[in-house]
């Protein structure tokens, strides 16, 4: 009589013969239909359909109809709010390009069309045959910044057309719109795509599949690109410039994953460096940068200083605008640079010494100062002023305390008496603590409520809320002077006003700048127009009234009304017998931190000249500059602010 152990042996063999003898009846099927499929096109045309939030999957989608054309083939592009999810049956041939939001779900215009296949999908009346006519391809548009969330539409989709008879004739093609590699990835999926419309080869891209657990089925030297994505996870970084080998490239359609190399990869790559260097930025060694102000060539020219001239009276021409991390762990709807920089959650790549990064900003910085001489306006006195820095914006791009040496940078650059005002994005509340005296800090305030704070700022990490919070209570440690920014976005955040107010007991900061978003021209990453720009009265408006909520703790100080900004300072510190000392006596700055004493803001503060103070005729404007004005033609009236 055969043992226990014998008959579940023998068990298990023909449960694997009988799994095996199933798959390979699967795939013989699929084959054949795929065949039939392309042997014999329906008359119906296909359909591109695209879901998109930005705007960038609905250009791509435009770019493959295009090329479909040219082509000979004949398909329509549809936007998915005008379609009807029951008629899916009916079509032969449907082609997705789809965007990921926010949480993992698909953008508005697509939540209709992707639940409708989530249900179908789910409910067994409908059965595994209802789209059996229907040849399908996916391709997602996300950001690997996301983690687990990167291309999670895409591959619902994917997965849940193959569960209603799909057949899919080409593999799940996957783009991000932050590597570099995005046009290149969708090229060669549409080539795959094209390839398989006009020449029957689906055979050759069945043996090049994509399994639905992210495994290349195939005689080629691919990597298991789920095991990928976890490494990534528990690394907690992604560079989103990385062309070296994370973001998968596309051949004939398939998905090739380049393997890891050893050791910490650089934070600028070639695809960093070219897009920023096009903007005019100077890159330090591996992940630092510098590039000059308008604000600092309008002083050279005598035209003018920033705000922070105004509000605190550092001379903008004598101003470097650095920092020593290009990489942020926010993806902000009004970035400047329109995300061309890396992001990340930790530090996770070469890291440059912090001497060599003052020396080549001081010495990149001067290099560009040079080029303004002959400029109009620039006297050899300003000139040579220019030559020798005296102030430090650590808040160029990126997050400046990311770079894990910020502290001894600082001491650099306060060794060379240079002050230093960082920026910092509010997610790494222990690094705030751990900094050492500075000029000035900020924190980004850029939306009152966590809502808004995920829509605006876009953060990666999933605890976005509580680390901005942990921020500002951080902030109330420091003993210099701290600083709320607040972006005032139209349409975003301007009606949380009481929101806001509630924000000030927790961080208690010295000082709240209010300055209106600036317009930085259309982009993929970010739906802003000129209609979410404030008008420097509406700044006013807005501050006005925070300055009402806070019964007199806080007062309207100084404004710059070129910048559409103003400032708000505490009267208990700053507010000395009528008069405000908002400005920063520098020397006595860096007397105080050779010291080696414990010091606080009040120690080296100045008095406000009467040309800055709020109210004032010039509105901020120093008048022993030069005012050259722009002609504007539009004033619509600034919306009223209810306090």
């Amino acid at each position: 009589m055969a043992s226990s152990s014998s008959i579940h042996a023998r068990l298990a063999l023909v449960a694997l013969l009988s799994a095996t003898t199933l798959y390979c009846i699967h795939k013989y099927r699929r084959l054949k239909r795929l065949k039939t499929l392309s042997l014999n096109p329906s008359t119906r045309r296909g359909k591109i359909f695209f879901i998109s939030e930005t705007g960038t999957s609905k250009s791509l989608a435009q770019r493959l109809h295009k090329l479909l054309e040219s082509n000979g083939v004949a398909f329509d592009l549809v936007d998915p709010t005008s379609y009807e999810p029951e008629d899916l049956p009916k079509e032969t041939l449907a082609i997705f390009v789809a965007s990921t939001w926010d949480g993992g779900k698909p953008p508005k215009d697509g939540e209709f069309l992707v639940d409708w296949l989530s249900e179908s999908a789910e409910d067994f009346r409908v059965g595994s045959l209802l789209l059996s006519g229907c040849r399908f391809g996916v391709f997602g548009v996300g950001s690997r910044a996301y983690g687990e969330e990167y291309n999670a539409v895409a591959k619902e989709m994917s997965r849940r057309m193959v569960g209603l008879g799909g057949a899919e004739m080409v593999p799940l093609g996957e783009g991000d719109v932050d590597d570099g590699e995005l046009d290149r990835a969708f090229q060669g999926w549409c080539d795959g795509v094209i390839r398989v419309l006009k020449g029957g080869s689906a055979q050759a891209q069945e043996t090049n599949e994509i399994t639905q657990n992210g495994v290349v089925e195939s005689e080629d030297e691919y990597i298991d690109t789920t095991d990928e994505e976890e490494e990534d996870d528990n690394n907690d970084i992604v560079d989103l410039e990385d062309i070296a080998g994370k973001a998968p490239s596309m051949k004939n359609g398939v998905v090739k994953v380049a393997k890891r190399g050893d050791g910490k990869k650089e934070m600028v790559t070639p695809v960093i460096r070219a897009s920023l260097t096009k903007q005019g930025y100077k890159i330090i060694g591996s992940h630092s940068g510098v590039k000059i102000c308008r604000w600092t060539k309008s002083q050279l020219r005598g035209r003018g200083g920033c705000y922070k001239h105004s509000f605190y009276g550092i001379e903008s021409h004598r101003c470097m605008e650095t920092t020593p991390s290009l990489a942020c762990a926010n993806k902000c709807v009004f970035c400047w640079r329109h995300h061309t920089n890396p992001v990340g959650k930790s530090w996770q790549w070469k890291m440059d010494d912090p001497k060599e990064i003052v020396k080549g900003a001081l010495d990149l910085h001067t290099k560009m100062i040079k080029q303004m001489k002959g400029v109009p306006g620039v006297t050899p006195e300003k000139l040579q002023e220019g030559l020798t820095p005296r102030h430090c914006a650590l808040s160029l791009v990126g997050e400046p305390i990311m770079y894990p040496e910020i502290n001894a940078l600082v001491d650099e650059l306060h060794g060379k008496r240079i002050s230093t005002f960082l920026v910092t994005n509010a997610q790494f509340p222990e690094k705030i603590l751990m900094m050492k005296p500075i000029t000035q800090l900020y924190v980004s305030v850029d939306a009152a409520t966590k809502e808004s704070l995920k829509a605006i700022d876009r953060p990666l990490f999933a605890d976005f809320w509580e680390r901005f919070i942990d921020s500002l209570k951080a902030l109330q440690e420091k003993q210099q002077r701290t600083v709320y920014r607040l972006t005032l976005v139209k349409g975003w955040n301007t009606e949380e006003l009481e929101a806001y107010f509630n924000l000030f007991s927790i961080g208690k900061p010295d000082f709240i700048e209010i300055k209106g978003v600036t317009y930085c021209g259309s982009s993929a990453t970010s739906k802003l127009t000129m209609e979410n720009v404030p008008w420097h009265a509406d700044v006013k408006a807005f501050s006005e009234a925070l300055s009402v909520k806070s019964n007199g703790e806080y007062e309207v100080a100084c404004e710059h009304a070129h910048s559409c900004c103003v400032l708000l300072g505490r009267t208990d510190k700053f507010k000395v017998d009528g008069k405000w000392f908002t400005w920063i006596d520098y020397e006595k700055f860096h007397d105080l931190v050779a010291s080696g004493e414990p010091f606080t803001s009040r120690d080296y503060m100045a008095e406000t000249p009467s040309w800055a103070v709020y109210g004032a005729e010039e509105g901020g404007f120093d008048p022993e500059q030069l005012r050259y004005k722009k002609e504007r033609h539009h004033h619509p009236k600034p919306q009223a602010i209810v306090a």
